[in-house]
């Protein structure tokens, strides 16, 4: 399982969420996803830990604290919800076939 971290600073690095949720266990990946047209962070990140009790006590510390000027959201991370394929290429729009 993962947490959800939301809220983050703009010029949080991979660096600085591994020392923060180290102080609570061991950190085994920290995601965090980047516009593709900037490459700005987006303001949220994934952050796996060893054990789940570590990822509880991470949770309980972290969420609602005042980090970098932001107020954290520290929660688990819910499954990603598979949306279908019409939700990216659905209908409508774009390039006509039909000859005349």
């Amino acid at each position: 399982m993962s947490i959800y971290v939301g809220n983050l600073s703009y010029e949080v690095t991979k660096e600085d969420l591994e020392r923060a949720f180290g102080e609570y266990g061991t950190v085994n990946r920290v995601q965090l996803p980047s516009d593709r047209e900037t490459g700005r962070p987006r303001g949220f990140a994934f952050v796996e830990m060893a054990k789940e009790d570590e990822e509880t006590a991470a949770i309980d510390a972290l969420d609602g604290a005042d980090w970098m000027g932001r107020s954290l959201k520290v929660n688990k991370a819910k499954p990603r919800e598979d949306r279908g394929s019409s939700d990216r290429r659905g209908g409508g729009g774009g390039y006509n076939s039909r000859r005349y």
